[in-house]
């Protein structure tokens, strides 16, 4: 829906939009709002990064070769159908 709101937010930024929104807000509900982006910013924080698989693979005593790798993959694809 387009009205005279959405074409403020295209001329100011997120961040103003954002604060002219809080401002017009009660006191009980900015402290609610203040709250609120806290635990998303913590929520944020908290994600770890994700980690290679070799990384989850350390203490496991894998050792996967080049020739493993093309074993596997001629065992999968002998079957293939190659008129294609």
């Amino acid at each position: 829906m387009v009205g005279p709101d959405s074409f403020k937010l295209e001329v100011m930024s997120i961040e103003e939009a954002i604060l002219e929104k809080v401002r017009r807000l009660p006191p009980d509900k900015q402290s609610e709002l203040l709250a609120l982006a806290d635990s998303l910013g913590a929520e944020a924080r908290a994600k770890a990064p994700l980690r290679s698989p070799r990384g989850l693979w350390a203490g496991l005593d894998i050792d996967i070769s080049e020739a493993d790798v093309q074993e596997l993959r001629h065992e999968m694809w002998k079957k293939f159908p190659r008129d294609l």
